[in-house]
């Protein structure tokens, strides 16, 4: 009698029930993909996601767009790709612990940016001024993922990994838990890393001001620790991701801390406005003549029937730092100027 060997994929969706808290994401259990496929033999749905994510040309781009400093002078300032990086560091860790689905966990955080513009935020308040509708980075990375990548077939990713990536700002709801967890690893990682960068640069001469010091610890460091300790604390056995109220009100301050002291000062940001510039530029040359774009976003307009204006942002909100300034160049600056 010949018996038909059990998946490795069902072994393992079979293992999540048995190990995960009733309170996960179990992969057997999935909303599924926009289109149907036939499931992997070994890897479970959102392994399968994590992967696809990891392979895209997008997640690639990551690493020259900018985080929070504007083309920084120095090797080890963050960019989007580190900073997706240490979002899913901090998010699997606080999974694991709560006994979550972790590859649900690390596929939402790594797919999370990539729809971030060049120029990093500065890019972004540049196309939401100029594109029909405005522009939303978390909205541009659901395009990426649904349309964007493969050459207009997307990455047809699962429903949940989809509702993480478009909920993860503030103001989003996720349906998971595990979206919950990269929606505040995000906040949680980008305060971290822009202090540290922020020292770096010698914006922040000593560090955390004494207030921050008193409930986070003396280093970043312990920042870090006691924030995902105090998450995790609080969230075990719940139904919610939460803080305890004290780190939360002190998180709040310290991001105010970070606007009025970083995110709005000279030294790293007084050259958004001509980065903004650019893109701004850009984004006129390309919606006059649609022509001159790609043939992969050309082919949008004309066969799948997406708007000019909404494609021009595609391309543009695509582009790195380095390749939107290449062809800014290209484009703005006689030819004959660069023999000077």
């Amino acid at each position: 009698m010949v018996h038909q060997m059990i998946s490795i994929r069902t072994e393992q969706e079979l293992r999540e029930h048995e190990v995960l808290s009733p309170h996960a994401a179990f992969s057997d259990c999935s909303r599924g993909r926009e289109r149907e496929e036939a499931p992997c033999d070994i890897r479970m749905c959102y392994q399968r996601d994590r992967d696809r994510v990891i392979h895209s040309k997008s997640f690639r781009r990551l690493k020259d767009k900018t985080q929070v400093f504007l083309a920084p002078e120095g090797d080890h300032y963050r960019t989007r790709l580190t900073h997706t990086l240490e979002v899913a560091q901090n998010a699997r860790t606080i999974a694991r612990a709560l006994r979550l689905n972790e590859d649900l966990t690390e596929a939402i955080a790594l797919a999370h940016d990539l729809g971030h513009t060049p120029f990093g935020h500065a890019g972004e308040r540049a196309l939401a001024r100029v594109c029909p509708g405005g522009f939303r980075h978390n909205e541009q990375s659901i395009r990426v993922v649904r349309l964007l990548e493969k050459h207009g077939k997307g990455l047809n990713l699962t429903w949940e990994v989809r509702d993480g990536i478009l909920n993860h700002k503030t103001s989003g709801n996720p349906a998971t838990l595990e979206g919950k967890i990269v929606r505040l690893s995000d906040k949680i990682a980008y305060l971290y890393h822009d202090i540290d960068d922020a020292v770096r640069a010698h914006i922040i001469r000593d560090g955390m001001p004494e207030e921050f010091r008193e409930v986070f610890g003396r280093t970043r460091r312990e920042m870090l620790n006691t924030i995902i300790h105090d998450v995790i604390r609080e969230s075990r056995d719940c139904t919610d991701i939460r803080m305890s109220q004290e780190i939360a009100d002190a998180m709040h301050r310290l991001r105010q801390y970070m606007f009025e002291n970083v995110y709005t000062n000279p030294t790293a940001k007084g050259e958004e406005s001509k980065a903004e510039g650019m893109v701004e530029q850009l984004y006129e040359y390309y919606r006059k003549d649609t022509g001159k774009l790609p043939e992969e976003y050309r082919v949008l307009i004309t066969q799948r029937g997406e708007e000019a204006e909404r494609v021009v942002c595609d391309y543009i909100a695509g582009m790195t730092d380095r390749y939107a300034t290449m062809k800014f160049r290209e484009i703005m600056i006689p030819s004959a100027w660069g023999i000077y």
